[in-house]
């Protein structure tokens, strides 16, 4: 069936939670991005991004940065992350999964951000997702829209039960945070790479209802504001999109906002479906049906 260039207003309004004007507190006063946080989580900043660092995160690792410009190519680079990541996390297989015996002791689990993205990809509202997207809320101050459920205010269930399993210990070791502050930078820095001379990628998402989707603007039958989860995942192919919904969501998202990619590591959980990582926030989303 071809895709239709209009959605009706019913579609858009079933499950669909009117942000209403003024919209609510979109994040945190503060962020480790130096940025105001409204301005990285709305549409201007979309429309004309700026470079956007976690602060410190590159002068404390100049090694790994040494490392990625000697690199012949992005999947050198990607090799070499891997080994910075290993040796500074001690995430060495045998490391990481088999406890060592030390006396009677047995040494604690070693988190990994491999682990968080593996479990995302099996399901973006489990423990691994409210760490992930409780990074995103650390880091770029923007709160998460929907945990299990829509997240409409900090004093509710929802906000609670996110708030008990980003907080959780089991993946609360090993400097997680620090190694996903690290996967962020090694994005930013591998992007232009990639895609020299280009400031947006188009992305696809397939949904098959709106209720995760908060709509702040209906501009026409087509376009509509929407305010994204803090973390969200898209494709870069349409037809795989396709596959998750029979609603497509496309939206030019800037490379400043890509927290991780299909192609960005040799091996991966996400390599088979051209999946994006992308912080969230107010995004101009053009919307059509299959």
């Amino acid at each position: 069936m071809a895709a239709s260039d209009e959605i009706s207003s019913h579609q858009l309004s079933e499950g669909a939670e009117e942000i209403g004007d003024p919209p609510r507190v979109i994040g945190h006063s503060t962020n480790f991005v130096g940025l105001p946080t409204d301005f990285l989580a709305s549409c201007d900043f979309n429309a004309e991004p700026c470079p956007v660092h976690i602060f410190g995160l590159r002068e404390m690792n100049p090694k790994l940065f040494e490392m990625l410009g000697l690199a012949g190519s992005i999947a050198e680079a990607g090799e070499a992350f891997d080994n910075y990541m290993k040796a500074m996390f001690g995430l060495e297989p045998e490391q990481q999964r088999d406890p060592v015996r030390i006396g009677a002791a047995a040494r604690r689990y070693r988190s990994s951000y491999l682990d968080l993205i593996r479990g995302w990809a099996f399901d973006s509202n489990g423990a691994e997702g409210a760490v992930l997207k409780g990074w995103v809320e650390s880091r770029f101050g923007i709160f998460p829209t929907y945990h299990k459920e829509p997240i409409c205010r900090i004093s509710t269930g929802a906000w609670t039960a996110y708030i008990e399993e980003k907080m959780a210990s089991r993946f609360h070791n090993n400097s997680i945070y620090t190694q996903l502050d690290l996967l962020y930078e090694f994005c930013q820095w591998a992007a232009p790479q990639l895609h020299p001379g280009i400031t947006h990628l188009t992305l696809f998402r397939g949904i098959n209802s709106f209720a995760e989707h908060r709509i702040a603007q209906s501009i026409d039958k087509t376009h509509v504001v929407m305010r994204l989860n803090n973390l969200v995942s898209f494709s870069r192919e349409r037809d795989v999109a396709s596959c998750f919904g029979d609603m497509i969501l496309s939206v030019e998202v800037p490379l400043q906002k890509l927290v991780f990619f299909n192609t960005l590591l040799p091996m991966h959980a996400l390599k088979g479906e051209s999946e994006y990582l992308v912080v969230g926030g107010d995004y101009l989303v053009q919307t059509s049906v299959m």
